[in-house]
């Protein structure tokens, strides 16, 4: 899977857009800022839009398309999938966390 994702800073004053084919990985570097670049200038950390692709050549066409679009356009794209701009890593975070906890209350193992 690949993944185009939009990433912003505290403020929400700023937009990334990038493509991942890890992004927990990717949300990993944007945070820690161990990537030198427009996100750690800009401290865009926060995970705000994220769309998903069976292949890279799909995420890359998507990434080009949504970087030449007005930010009017993009903050329109946000507002429908997360209006309240909420760190969408930090649910993903909990619900890895939760799914591990009922795979643990089951007594499955970790694979």
């Amino acid at each position: 899977m690949y993944y185009v994702y939009i990433v912003t800073n505290k403020n929400n004053s700023v937009l990334y857009i990038g493509v991942t084919g890890f992004l927990e990985g990717r949300m990993h570097d944007h945070r820690e800022r161990l990537v030198e670049g427009f996100t750690k200038w800009y401290q865009a950390t926060k995970l705000i839009y994220v769309e998903d692709y069976p292949d890279p050549t799909s995420a890359i066409q998507r990434e080009k398309q949504l970087k030449g679009w007005r930010r009017e356009k993009k903050v329109g794209l946000i507002q429908k999938l997360n209006p309240c701009w909420n760190d969408l890593f930090e649910q993903m975070i909990e619900d890895m966390d939760m799914r591990l906890f009922e795979r643990a209350k089951r007594g499955e193992q970790n694979n």
